[in-house]
């Protein structure tokens, strides 16, 4: 039958993408370090060191996951020709469909595990830190911060990655000032890097009688979840905490009580806020999280030998300093200023479709890092 042939032939020619990346991830080296972290873990003294214990259970946890979703893959990659073959023998329709899907999974599966080859960076399989900012343009801009919330709450449901909410605040009159989300999963701050900076929307305003065109700009911070990091000192003389109401996210109930935590750093003026947990106690401890993470991020990317060297960014969140532009008016378009890559299909990137962007952005930044 031509359809099971056509996916046979097909996957046959896939054979030397997944030979490439069998060199690139290295299955046997990974068993070997498997096998040394393990050796490791078996010490009777292991777990006196509770920080480094730590580190190194989370390196055995990513390096297992690793080996067995290429595993996974390379066990799909010979059930779709082995069925597919089988059924072309024996000239059986009733497999088309089961083995069009298996060949689909394993297609996704293939292009996401290359992808992943391409996160080198020390923080790259952590949880990511995401936080919104409204910018120029007052209740419409409001409103655009809301829209990226749910687009990347969209994108994070397709990748089956939890989010949690830390911080809130509503506009005025719609939409969101600010908020701040955790998203957990392999390599989420890896992937969700490449979204840090200045968004800028284009349509007709629904908050404009007139029916006129207006601009909108919202910011997105994203950080690494960091718990400690030795690298980091924060005296307590450097920090400012205020504790204020909650203002309650989507409905919910006002807490009557002063919950809420806002931790200012002095030094660089950065400010961390967390308002979702039940206490006092466990928002200083998320906002506290934020901080070392935001200062962390910002270490690593200035490529300073210490905190004390962060002066704090002053980014203005307007015209000429956006990463993308997302057109509704008088076309549909969303593009990329660093990448050049586009996408006329406005409400699918909406709903969460963003993976061509950051794929297009961490294969450019690896053919700089090579060139």
């Amino acid at each position: 039958m031509l359809q099971y042939e056509e996916i046979i032939l097909e996957f046959e020619g896939l054979r030397p993408q997944l030979a490439d990346l069998k060199a690139a991830i290295n299955p046997d080296g990974l068993k070997k370090d498997i096998a040394e972290l393990e050796e490791e873990t078996a010490k009777p003294d292991f777990w006196n060191d509770t920080e480094n214990s730590q580190k190194v259970s989370r390196k055995l946890g990513a390096l297992k996951a690793k080996l067995a979703q290429f595993d996974k893959l390379n066990e799909n990659f010979e059930d779709v020709i082995t069925m597919a073959e089988l059924a072309n023998e024996e000239e059986d329709e009733s497999m088309l469909a089961d083995v069009k899907e298996l060949a689909n999974t394993t297609k996704t599966q293939l292009e996401e595990q290359k992808l992943i080859t391409l996160l080198s960076g020390e923080y790259d399989s952590k949880n990511a830190i995401l936080t919104f900012h409204a910018g120029a343009g007052g209740t419409e801009a409001q409103d655009w911060v809301e829209m990226l919330y749910r687009m990347y709450n969209r994108w994070a449901e397709r990748h089956n990655f939890k989010v949690s909410l830390l911080d809130y605040l509503e506009g005025e009159e719609a939409g969101i000032k600010s908020a701040s989300i955790l998203i957990e999963g392999l390599n989420a701050y890896g992937f969700l890097k490449s979204e840090n900076g200045v968004h800028r929307l284009v349509r007709v305003s629904p908050f404009d009688a007139s029916g006129r065109r207006h601009t909108s700009f919202a910011s997105l911070e994203v950080m690494p979840e960091i718990d400690e990091d030795t690298s980091v000192d924060i005296r307590p003389e450097d920090l400012e905490m205020e504790v204020y109401r909650s203002s309650g996210a989507g409905g919910q109930k006002v807490n009557k009580t002063s919950s809420a935590v806002r931790l200012i750093h002095k030094p660089t003026g950065i400010v961390c806020a967390c308002q979702t947990q039940r206490s006092q106690v466990q928002n200083r401890e998320y906002a506290m999280r934020m901080l070392i993470s935001k200062l962390v991020e910002i270490k690593e990317r200035e490529h300073l030998e210490k905190i004390s060297d962060i002066k704090g960014e002053q980014l203005q969140i307007a015209w000429g300093a956006q990463i993308r532009s997302y057109v509704f008016m008088p076309y549909t378009l969303a593009k990329d200023h660093r990448t050049g890559y586009e996408m006329g299909n406005i409400q699918a990137v909406m709903d969460g479709d963003i993976d061509g962007f950051i794929n297009a952005y961490l294969k450019s930044k690896a053919l700089e890092n090579n060139g």
